[in-house]
């Protein structure tokens, strides 16, 4: 494993030493105790006090991170798509990625403004390309897209595609907030079939694989039931994202939820999963951005598409130019429904 051999300590001295200690107190109140786990993610001792009792027992996740034979992944996934050699793949991808952003992590660097003024660090481009090293040398014929530096690709098209977003919440991570995350999707002909949310800092990952119970540091976890618009509690990233007419459907289904709350980026959908969320609702994302969440959702058993009800796909290739998509996740799909129309979007 890549993570650091007691994390206990690690998080400990990062805690005394903020300026924000409250947040992982009020994270502990919740139930999230990530100082208690030092084995992560081999094991788990977090305690979930409120999760659906639809819980299973713990199981362990084994990362690989070793340098065998990129033959032996090569075999059995190119030629047979074992599932199994993906995903095994992809765990290390984020614990390589992780390694690069707790080294940032509430430390001092420079901060660039991009074309769109969202902001990006060293840290979000050396942990893709600390990705992008790993997935070449392990399925040199798969594509990758990532948000920072696009298409890479020896072909120009693959059946499978890995879609990267190193940091998502670039803000929270620049301002000491551990609540954005890695997210890693692997597609293939277009559909997303394993989604990773990875939040390294508390040490969680979420997993989800097409036609599988999502897990959340290998314990299966679910959705919760929530059959009115009105009892559901609602995360956005921030209301100030919306503007025009999705400004307005977003105050449409704001003004019928029973809690609406703001912040958490990608990490929203992983609560959202684990049953501490009713709805998501977001505009302006783009596919690096809502890939990885795809197969998490609705392995734990909710639903997510775009504000028309689609389900959410999409055809990378050279020539592929990320646009934005409005995206709405919920935990049941009755709310889901009653969001959509709400949202009203034609």
């Amino acid at each position: 494993m890549h993570y650091p051999t007691n994390p206990t300590n690690y998080l400990q001295t990062l805690t005394a030493t903020s300026k924000l200690p409250s947040l992982f107190h009020s994270f502990s109140s919740l139930g999230f105790n990530h100082l208690s786990n030092p084995n992560y993610p081999l094991s788990l001792s977090v305690s979930f006090s409120s999760l659906p009792t639809r819980l299973k027992s713990i199981h362990p996740i084994h990362s690989s991170t070793s340098s065998s034979s990129n033959c032996d992944c090569l075999a059995e996934t190119e030629k047979s798509g074992n599932m199994d050699s993906l995903v095994q793949v992809a765990h290390s991808v984020a614990d390589v990625a992780g390694k690069v952003l707790r080294k940032y992590f509430r430390q001092r660097f420079d901060i660039i403004d991009k074309d769109d003024l969202s902001p990006v660090t060293i840290a979000d481009r050396e942990a893709e390309e600390s990705m992008v090293s790993l997935i070449l040398d392990k399925f040199p014929s798969h594509a990758i897209y990532g948000e920072e530096h696009g298409w890479r690709c020896k072909e120009e098209s693959a059946d499978y595609v890995w879609v990267l977003d190193p940091i998502d919440g670039t803000k929270s991570f620049i301002t000491g907030k551990p609540l954005f995350g890695t997210l890693i999707s692997i597609l293939h002909k277009g559909k997303p079939i394993i989604g990773i949310i990875d939040q390294p800092i508390l040490r969680e990952r979420w997993v989800g694989i097409d036609g599988k119970i999502t897990t959340l540091n290998g314990r299966e976890i679910s959705t919760r039931t929530c059959s009115v618009l009105s009892q559901a509690y609602l995360y956005t990233t921030s209301p100030h994202l919306f503007s025009g007419e999705a400004e307005e459907a977003f105050a449409r289904v704001r003004n019928k939820v029973k809690v609406p709350l703001y912040g958490c980026d990608c990490y929203a959908y992983a609560l959202l999963a684990s049953g501490f969320v009713d709805l998501v609702v977001e505009s302006g994302l783009k596919p690096y951005d809502f890939l990885a969440l795809v197969p998490v959702i609705e392995g734990a058993g909710g639903t997510i598409t775009d504000w028309k009800g689609n389900r959410l796909s999409w055809q990378a290739s050279p020539q592929s130019h990320p646009t934005s998509y409005n995206v709405v996740a919920a935990g049941d799909a009755m709310v889901h429904k009653e969001a959509i129309e709400a949202l009203h979007w034609s």
